[in-house]
């Protein structure tokens, strides 16, 4: 089988339970500051930067994991993420802190990358993200943790530490997931079966892109880093 060409474009979206970690992460792939990690906005924030030759498109999500966001809102705010990633993101970065993570957002975790589509896991990628170093008896912990470990498991047991990685690091991690997926970024579900998942229904992507749908309102820029 030939080896899948490298992808011109890496698209990544940031998930996860804490907007200041997120932003923190986005930040550190980036290079500079361009996620206030103290204000987090009810929207999607999108940036742009060339890394190693490639061009990055990163997705900073709002928190769709808290408690208070209802079914119909959570599904809007899904919804402008496949758009936000159209054609579809290679890697879903979930930025995760252990101390803070409960069973309920394990579940909305789960429940948003599933309804995103049922690729979505083999496209995600476990960041751990804790304020103190840890030791590499950690890494084991958090595998049998079972909050954690049902996570890992369902993203190839993938698990990283922000303090220890640099953003070549890191970067070459994701490229070698979108190798393994044979280039393919996640093909979203959301708009293949409409009357099921948005009144009205969007029959594509194609055909959505006409439609209203109250987007949120997104920060696009770009530069380049060597």
């Amino acid at each position: 089988m030939a080896a899948a060409a490298p992808v011109s474009e890496l698209r990544v979206v940031l998930l996860g339970n804490s907007w200041s970690e997120r932003s923190s992460v986005g930040n550190f792939i980036l290079g500079e500051t361009k996620f206030n990690t103290e204000e987090e906005p009810d929207c999607f924030l999108r940036e742009r930067v060339q890394l190693k030759g490639k061009e990055v498109v990163l997705i900073n999500t709002p928190d769709l994991l808290h408690r208070d966001i209802s079914e119909h809102k959570l599904t809007e705010h899904v919804e402008n993420c496949v758009r936000l990633s159209d054609p579809g993101p290679h890697v879903f970065l979930l930025v995760l802190q252990p101390e803070d993570f409960t069973e309920e957002h394990k579940l909305r975790l789960q429940s948003i990358l599933e309804l995103v589509s049922d690729q979505s896991f083999d496209h995600s990628l476990v960041l751990i993200s804790t304020p103190r170093e840890e030791s590499p008896k950690a890494r084991e912990k958090y595998h049998q943790n079972p909050l954690l470990g049902d996570i890992i498991k369902k993203c190839r047991s993938m698990l990283l530490w922000h303090k220890k990685l640099d953003y070549h690091h890191l970067l070459t991690l994701m490229d070698k997931m979108v190798k393994e997926n044979n280039g393919d970024y996640v093909s979203c579900d959301l708009f293949k079966d409409a009357t099921s998942v948005f009144p009205g229904g969007h029959q594509s992507l194609k055909q959505a892109e006409g439609a209203h749908f109250n987007l949120d309102p997104v920060k696009d820029t770009g530069r380049c880093r060597n």
